[in-house]
């Protein structure tokens, strides 16, 4: 997520030049607007540390300069709170690969597929339905998550979990990232189930995909980076989902919502106050998943 570089400007127009934020000193290609309160060197969302005022880098945490606290005073946190991990992109891999093992699994054994997906209910009348989310199968909302189809299908969506996860994740921590995705995803699955056709099965992983789109825009603003890239690809993927008959434009939508919602709590909550917020938010829109999940249940029941 570095920022892009500013437009070039003539040599009579300096003035006109848009300032540019300086680089992180461990990482010099981040630049940053935040500064460590000791030093007052730049530092990046990877090495900031929360201090009682501010954020320090490790250095002075780990006293090497300005007499900083001792190491075990205060352990690496993210911009969200999270811890610094020598893998920022562990939880990354391991969705990545739940998605393609799940992908091999249905190549292999195709009937599994009729299990997996998110439908509301089958066969349609006459009939009597047997199968769906309104005939009790709620994990469908879970599973239908990580269900591909299509290798280009997989293949989209896990190259922009790739993109746009590793940073997510270490700009938030672990939990806090994965809270996101799961999140983000039930959030599609229900506004799906709630708005699609009840007999249409639908699965894949772009609501939670969308889901970090809008977290990543939130993080991209609350850092001062350069916005266009993503917001280019945000209208891209939007215009795709509405110009393509076959996509499920609801879990794109449901996604994004509950990824700007949440992304949002993680990184302006309050330091005093931040587990209770970013995790009280995250509850607040899985009570309205189970809402939505409830009415069209009793709806199509």
């Amino acid at each position: 997520m570095d920022q892009a570089p500013g437009s070039p400007q003539g040599p009579e127009d300096h003035s006109a030049q848009p300032a540019r934020s300086p680089g992180c000193y461990r990482h010099p290609d981040r630049e940053t607007g935040i500064r460590c309160t000791r030093c007052e060197r730049p530092i990046c969302p990877e090495c900031m540390v929360n201090a009682s005022v501010g954020f320090q880098c490790p250095d002075c945490v780990r006293g090497a300069s300005g007499g900083g606290p001792a190491p075990t005073a205060a352990r690496p946190r993210t911009i969200a709170g999270g811890t610094v991990t020598a893998d920022p992109r562990l939880v990354t891999k391991i969705l990545l690969g739940i998605n393609v093992a799940v992908f091999i699994a249905v190549k292999v054994s195709p009937s599994l597929l009729d299990h997996l997906v998110l439908v509301g209910t089958w066969p349609p009348a006459p009939f009597t339905p047997t199968q769906g989310v309104a005939e009790g199968e709620w994990y469908r909302l879970v599973t239908s998550m990580f269900s591909h189809e299509a290798y280009w299908h997989l293949a989209f969506n896990m190259l922009s979990l790739w993109w746009l996860g590793g940073p997510l994740e270490a700009a938030l921590g672990r939990a806090r990232y994965l809270t996101l995705y799961l999140v983000s995803g039930l959030a599609g699955s229900a506004l799906t189930y709630l708005l699609a056709s009840p007999i249409e099965a639908s699965l894949g992983a772009s609501g939670a995909i969308f889901g970090l789109f809008g977290a990543t825009a939130v993080l991209v603003r609350r850092l001062n980076y350069d916005m266009r890239p993503i917001i280019a690809l945000l209208v891209i993927n939007l215009i795709i989902t509405f110009g393509w008959s076959s996509i499920a434009w609801e879990a794109h939508i449901g996604g994004l919502v509950a990824g700007v919602v949440t992304g949002y709590a993680m990184v302006h909550a309050p330091r005093e106050r931040r587990t209770l917020i970013q995790y009280g938010t995250c509850a607040l829109v899985l009570v309205v998943v189970v809402g939505m999940t409830v009415l069209r249940t009793a709806q199509l029941t």
